[in-house]
């Protein structure tokens, strides 16, 4: 039925990526938070990313997002957010500029292990103007820093919040989202 004067709205739609390096949690994040399950475009990494993926320090990781994950999270009849997770390797930057079209905000997952992985998605969402947050993921038997030294490593602006997550834990992620959603409040 199409939708006439009178009838019930559709709910807004509240578009936000999550960003960061490869293999720092983003397809974990979409999953864990999200409501559906998540669409994800995962491939298995072959020897074809030798040479050209950077594989130091993510583990045993034998998957690799090829073009994004999708997520959604009911809020009220009202809003909807909807998680475009990102592909975290340089080959498939490109890809960022159309996903962030219409995007109101960003997670940026840092590892410390590789907190240089980040650095392209700050200065993406900063060249852009974007709002976003960055959520450190808390891998087992990595070094924990603080708020403030990691604000300082990555050279943040002192209104970009900075927060530490476990990308596994649905309480974690959301309260990820809740910090993004009230910097864009209080941004507006």
């Amino acid at each position: 039925m199409a939708y006439s004067a009178g009838s019930e709205q559709f709910p807004t739609a509240i578009k936000l990526l999550v960003a960061g390096g490869f293999g720092v949690g983003k397809t974990t994040f979409v999953g864990a938070v999200s409501e559906i399950d998540p669409m994800r475009t995962e491939e298995v990494i072959t020897e074809a990313s030798i040479g050209t993926d950077d594989l130091a320090g993510v583990g045993d990781k034998t998957t690799t997002t090829v073009a994004m994950d999708f997520g959604r999270i009911t809020l009220d009849d009202g809003y909807i957010l909807y998680l475009f997770g990102t592909p975290g390797q340089e080959r498939f930057w490109f890809m960022w500029d159309e996903m962030s079209n219409g995007a109101l905000g960003a997670v940026v997952l840092a590892d410390t292990r590789r907190l240089q992985d980040c650095f392209s998605a700050i200065d993406f969402f900063e060249s852009r103007g974007t709002a976003f947050v960055v959520a450190v993921n808390e891998f087992e038997n990595s070094h924990r820093y603080s708020n403030d030294e990691v604000r300082s490593a990555l050279d943040l602006k002192p209104n970009v919040p900075v927060v530490t997550c476990d990308a596994r834990d649905t309480r974690s992620t959301m309260y990820v989202l809740v910090t993004l959603i009230q910097h864009l409040l209080s941004a507006a």
